[in-house]
């Protein structure tokens, strides 16, 4: 399962987990854009339309992966929004929507699936986070803050569940060219591409179980200028 697996890093991960031979699973807000990334991957993609900040979409989305693949081995939480705003200008209601899909989204996803891995014996979860969550910057009140959330939440599932065969990873990026552009142009070319997020996703996945990855951070190599999530 890849949540916000429509576009950018999300459908970088569903592609290539496609290409490891798995089944995958994605989800998104709108009918369009589910349906447009499904037709651009595989016919072993099913694509279902969920907000995950409601609760009630997310237990339909896995219900719906269970009953199309009879089992869930791997919650990729990577939907996520920005607004950027200093905190007196940023309205209850955008503070609401980040932390309701960057925070609460992954927190009711893992909550309903970690009974099904812990009654699997196991399972995989990877959190999709940022930089931003450990280096605050102006104008990032409500974006620092439901990153800084998803990081803690998930190193505390970790040390929770670890027993009970569950590896909880966390990967937080520095800047990502997530441009909807044909290829990287002079201005994003030094950022990190959704594709090397993927491949770290993938690393973690096929890692020996006796070893967790608890946490990776992925910095471009040569950034253009020192910036506020680099």
């Amino acid at each position: 399962m890849v949540t916000g697996g429509t576009r950018g890093i999300g459908f970088a991960i569903a592609e290539r987990l496609l290409a490891e031979g798995a089944q995958v699973a994605i989800c998104g807000t709108r009918q369009k854009s589910v349906d447009d990334a499904v037709s651009a991957l595989s016919s072993r993609v099913s694509g279902f339309v969920a907000d995950i900040s409601r609760l009630a979409d997310v237990k339909r989305f896995i219900a719906a992966v269970r009953e199309r693949f009879g089992a869930i081995h791997i919650l990729i939480n990577n939907a996520g929004l920005a607004t950027f705003r200093s905190a007196v200008s940023l309205s209850p209601d955008e503070w609401d929507r980040m932390i309701g899909v960057n925070l609460s989204g992954a927190y009711y996803c893992c909550h309903e699936v970690l009974p099904i891995f812990i009654a699997e014996g196991g399972g995989d979860m990877i959190n999709i986070s940022s930089l931003a969550g450990k280096n605050a910057f102006a104008g990032g009140a409500g974006y620092n803050a439901s990153k800084s959330g998803l990081i803690a939440f998930s190193e505390a599932m970790m040390l929770d569940h670890r027993n009970d065969g569950v590896r909880v990873s966390t990967i937080m990026p520095g800047s990502v060219d997530t441009g909807f552009s044909s290829g990287p142009d002079a201005g994003t070319a030094w950022k990190i591409a959704p594709a090397d997020v993927a491949e770290v996703v993938v690393t973690l996945l096929t890692m020996p179980r006796r070893t967790t990855v608890s946490s990776v951070e992925i910095r471009p190599s040569r950034p253009a200028k020192a910036g506020k999530n680099v």
